[in-house]
């Protein structure tokens, strides 16, 4: 008889309860003790043997800790004689660095694609991948589930006028915005940028009119929001009304509280619970946080059932 365990891992415990209140899933907290000098230790306190395990675990700050708790945890039920294990990572760390955009430099969404499989995971499941073409870097089954219906339904119900138009902060990001447009029967714009170093980028021209516009950037992240924070300039430079930014991903890298705090450009941020936020973050009113835990359950679910989950969005 198939049964069904819930593992938390410690990266995200908030997004995981909610998780399992949507299953009617007891959750398993495994037992992770560090040594004192550093190493992760990791005990599964429940029979997992024929059992098919979802681990949720977001590799998030600190990544390094994170993935590591992760494989070990994999590994650990592994040897527990799992059925399956699926690896839930709401937020896919190290994805940034997907091709060779010089010489001598690693592929890393490679790499930890490959530690994922080798520690035992039989399966992935993880939200609005930085790039589609991670999901070759496996040679297991992997679905990348979409935070837009949750953030469409928010813009929707509660920013979306007759004069919003919908925002692409770079090129790679037009055919997701595109998406929000054609949902909502709306126009799209483009923001033309140049990065100068590594978390630097300057704005320089914008693609389409938003004069007079209200608009909604699109992105898949905002890690230092230095580009976001550009992007708003240059929006309001050119004549917007009013500047909503909304990603799946919260990474918040310092200084990006303070910036988003003090950009008068910027009204609102949407964002989701992939990444738990930082206390400073939870006090700044400026920022809205969505819940993913339903369509991440959704997903769980019909993984479980064999169902399908591209159903989901269709």
């Amino acid at each position: 008889m198939k049964r069904i365990v819930l593992v938390s891992g410690s990266s995200n415990p908030k997004l995981a309860q909610n998780i399992s209140s949507f299953l009617d899933v007891a959750l398993v907290d495994p037992q992770l003790v560090r040594f004192a000098n550093g190493e992760i230790f990791c005990e599964i306190e429940k029979n997992v043997r024929g059992a098919d395990v979802f681990v949720i675990q977001s590799t998030c700050t600190p990544s390094n800790d994170n993935m590591m708790e992760l494989l070990i945890t994999i590994d650990a039920l592994k040897r527990a004689s799992a059925t399956s294990i699926t690896a839930v990572i709401p937020h896919y760390g190290y994805a940034r660095q997907d091709r060779k955009v010089s010489p001598r430099t690693p592929i890393t969404a490679k790499l930890v694609a490959d530690l994922i499989t080798v520690a035992g995971a039989t399966r992935v499941i993880t939200m609005d991948l930085h790039a589609g073409q991670i999901q070759g870097f496996f040679n297991i089954p992997f679905d990348n589930i979409y935070a837009s219906p949750v953030i469409l339904k928010y813009i929707k119900e509660e920013i979306f006028r007759e004069n919003s138009i919908f925002v692409s902060p770079d090129a790679g990001g037009v055919e997701r915005v595109r998406y929000y447009a054609k949902k909502l029967k709306t126009d799209i714009a483009m923001i033309d940028k140049r990065r100068t170093g590594k978390n630097v980028a300057k704005a320089m021209n914008i693609v389409g009119n938003v004069e007079g516009k209200e608009c909604i950037i699109i992105d898949d992240m905002i890690d230092t929001a230095g580009t976001l924070i550009e992007a708003c300039k240059a929006l309001r430079d050119n004549g917007a009304s009013k500047v909503y930014a909304c990603a799946t991903h919260p990474i918040f890298s310092n200084p990006a509280i303070e910036r988003i705090a003090g950009a008068e450009e910027l009204d609102q941020v949407i964002v989701t619970d992939t990444i738990p936020l930082s206390d400073a973050a939870q006090n700044l009113d400026k920022i809205k946080v969505l819940s993913t835990a339903e369509i991440l359950a959704k997903a769980i679910h019909r993984t479980f059932n064999n169902d399908s989950v591209s159903s989901l969005f269709v």
